[in-house]
């Protein structure tokens, strides 16, 4: 229990997992505010939604490579199995997240028949896509990927079943919630009182979803039903349901406050926080349920150990300079701001 063999793979797990959740905090509120450009037609209620985002979106896709990279060199075989299993969902989002940087670019300068309103409405399909997509990628992880002997003996169709669509579905609910949040947050006047009544309902769907997802998950395998049911596995759990709860009141009275900006935005991230503690715990310790552990998709220790060193000097100057980035960029953005 005290080797490295042991320890190593619970740390890369742990750094893979606080990779992943940083990603989607910062990169699930702007693919919610391409998501929220479906039902935006002032040009300048656009524009500003895009100026919120501008000077920080490209880099919170850095957390999803560093995840990627994890993935990759510490646990080779859950690489080599999740990526058969999903090469079409993972295609279909890396396309639409590359339509959606173009879409992002060419809106400021595009005239024509490809002007404006084509590339908008590119950056929203493009944003859409994406959302869906990495849910479906969750889903079907959750669901359990077909692993024979460290391999992928499944169908690259398998990820077509109502759990994986449905959580594609609540993924984009959720982004497009705090995609609303943060505008309520970083906005003013008639775009802020716009999302602040959008939140309300979007906040309602999101718990409804994460109702369904919660019933639903015990009954995909026996694993999960005993994390819920049996003791002391469900003292971890068992916290869960009611901080989602606390943080739905608290919620929707800060909605009510027009003086409120950034509570919404926060319960919608613990909202996040809540599920994805609740995914490690059904899942731990495996990496691809319902087989493959961490232990036994690690890569040897001397490798882990190398990557670590320089896990420990990169991952710093990334979390400095993404919080140095949002610090300069922080307060309300208005039409006059402009970052091109």
């Amino acid at each position: 229990m005290n080797t490295l063999a042991y320890w190593l793979p619970i740390i890369w797990a742990t750094l893979a997992a606080l990779a992943i959740f940083i990603y989607v905090c910062l990169d699930g509120f702007d693919l919610g505010i391409g998501i929220l450009f479906l039902g935006e037609h002032r040009k300048e209620h656009r524009d500003v939604m895009v100026n919120t985002i501008a000077p920080v979106w490209d880099g919170n896709e850095t957390w999803m490579i560093f995840g990627g990279a994890t993935l990759y060199g510490v646990f080779p075989v859950a690489y080599g199995t999740i990526l058969p299993a999903l090469y079409l969902p993972i295609l279909f989002m890396l396309l639409a997240l590359i339509l959606r940087g173009v879409a992002f670019e060419f809106r400021v300068k595009a005239s024509g028949i490809f002007g404006m309103g084509f590339w908008d409405r590119s950056f929203c399909f493009g944003s859409l896509v994406a959302s869906v997509m990495q849910g479906i990628i969750l889903g079907e992880l959750i669901m359990g990927v077909k692993v024979e002997n460290n391999t992928f003996v499944g169908s690259a169709w398998d990820w077509v079943a109502p759990f994986p669509l449905f959580c594609g579905f609540a993924v984009a609910v959720g982004y497009t919630l705090l995609g609303a949040t943060w505008l309520v947050w970083r906005t003013e006047t008639d775009l802020k009182a716009v999302m602040q009544r959008l939140s309300a309902p979007l906040g309602l769907g999101m718990l409804v979803l994460i109702a369904i997802v919660s019933v639903w998950t015990p009954y995909l395998h026996a694993n999960y039903m005993h994390r819920w049911t049996d003791f002391p596995e469900i003292v971890w759990v068992a916290p869960v349901p009611v901080a989602v709860i606390v943080l739905a009141a608290l919620f929707f009275m800060s909605l009510r406050k027009q003086a409120t900006r950034l509570t919404p935005f926060l319960c919608a991230l613990g909202w996040f926080f809540l599920c994805f503690s609740g995914l490690g715990i059904n899942v731990w310790p495996y990496i691809v349920p319902p087989t493959v552990t961490i232990w036994s998709a690690s890569s040897p220790p001397e490798s882990q150990l190398f990557l670590l060193v320089g896990a420990s000097i990169l991952l710093p100057i990334i979390l400095a300079y993404t919080i140095y980035s949002y610090w300069v960029f922080r307060g309300t953005v208005t039409a006059d701001h402009h970052y091109h």
